[in-house]
């Protein structure tokens, strides 16, 4: 899931990135989920997992009017994409890439 935030002074968001645990709970606190993505080079981006909600958070901010693409990895082992991403567009690895947009919605 994605949570969006604009600012009034800056041309920036801060963009909330949420993968939820399923209700059988198979992903649990001691499993591991990073984000990847175009914005920070492809590198794994550590997300926290949140007992109370039962979700893995991380928070970016990133510029205005841009479009960038990420996916998750579980466990080392498994891709995962946003399932409320803005947008899906193929990879070079035959799979897609969820997509966020920034751009400022009236």
């Amino acid at each position: 899931m994605l949570k969006k935030r604009f600012f009034k002074t800056k041309a920036e968001a801060d963009i909330t990135f949420e993968f939820a645990c399923d209700t059988n709970n198979a992903l649990m606190s001691n499993d591991t989920v990073e984000l990847f993505a175009d914005f920070n080079d492809w590198q794994p981006l550590s997300m926290k997992y949140i007992k109370k909600e039962k979700v893995f958070r991380t928070k970016v901010r990133l510029p205005e009017n841009k479009q960038f693409h990420f996916r998750y990895l579980i466990n080392s082992s498994e891709w995962h994409n946003d399932h409320k991403a803005d947008l899906y567009l193929p990879n070079n690895f035959g799979t897609d890439n969820s997509v966020v947009s920034t751009l400022r919605t009236a």
